[in-house]
């Protein structure tokens, strides 16, 4: 898919980080994006800066992300171009745990792993069943495709951590669920795959110690760095303009591998 003026994109957590990113290199290209998220302050500036619109939208919310579609296409039409960034972390938790103080076994809450499967899985589902459909009424381009779809998963999905049970099972969901949707879509031209970033320079990563960085960073063969967010959309970029790339989850680390803690 060529970007153009012609082309119009959703991008969800598109206010900072990542999706900040994103949004920045699609509007280079002449592609009219809409902003999804929480940060109105945040989401309405950078729409300004770079001729988009902003959507105040929880992706955990059906009628949010329904309001929220509906506004993008009144503004830019139909998207062809979906991005999922839109996502939470977890802190660190075990399974089970024995209270040092008391001796008493503590379970994990889950309340917490609910919270999380609910915005970066569910959320991500949420947002692909509803671009999917409105993509399905568009009209072929030359090259036979509808549209692209690019999800965010971790390579946290693959490598978990101590304590990071409830976000690496909500990862690990995204990136099983990219083979299955891009075979359900295939047939009408639309293609899905899923970026599995390491450590990257981002508002989630930005609380943690320097200390827990270099710990992360440990086994990076080079560059030895956390990622920068231009670099996933970088990535992005490449997944929606390659036509053959479909169905895929790739890995953007630098070669990190994390190690149990």
């Amino acid at each position: 898919m060529k970007l153009n003026s012609a082309i119009s994109a959703v991008v969800t957590g598109g206010a900072s980080g990542m999706g900040e990113a994103v949004s920045i290199r699609l509007a280079s290209h002449g592609v009219r994006v809409a902003i999804f998220d929480l940060n109105e302050e945040r989401g309405a500036a950078l729409a300004k800066q770079i001729g988009g619109v902003f959507c105040r939208v929880n992706v955990t919310s059906d009628d949010e992300v329904a309001a929220g579609f509906e506004r993008a296409r009144i503004a830019h039409g139909q998207e062809r171009i979906l991005i999922n960034c839109a996502g939470v972390g977890g802190g660190a938790a075990r399974t089970a745990s024995m209270d040092r103080k008391t001796g008493i076994p503590r379970e994990y809450p889950l309340s917490n792993f609910y919270r999380i499967i609910e915005v970066n899985l569910v959320g991500t589902f949420r947002c692909i069943t509803k671009s999917a459909a409105g993509m399905l009424t568009l009209d072929p381009l030359e090259s036979g495709e509808r549209g692209a779809i690019v999800n965010t998963a971790s390579i946290a999905a693959q490598d978990g951590q101590i304590g990071q049970v409830a976000y690496a099972a909500s990862k690990a969901g995204v990136v099983g669920m990219t083979l299955p949707i891009a075979r359900d879509l295939g047939d009408a031209g639309i293609r899905v795959n899923t970026i599995l970033p390491g450590v990257f320079e981002t508002p989630m990563m930005a609380p943690a110690p320097q200390a827990m960085i270099d710990n992360l960073l440990a086994t990076t063969p080079f560059p030895r760095r956390p990622g920068k967010a231009d670099e996933f959309a970088q990535l992005a970029e490449t997944m929606i303009t390659c036509g053959y790339l479909n169905a895929e989850h790739v890995r953007l680390d630098g070669g990190t591998r994390f190690q149990p803690r």
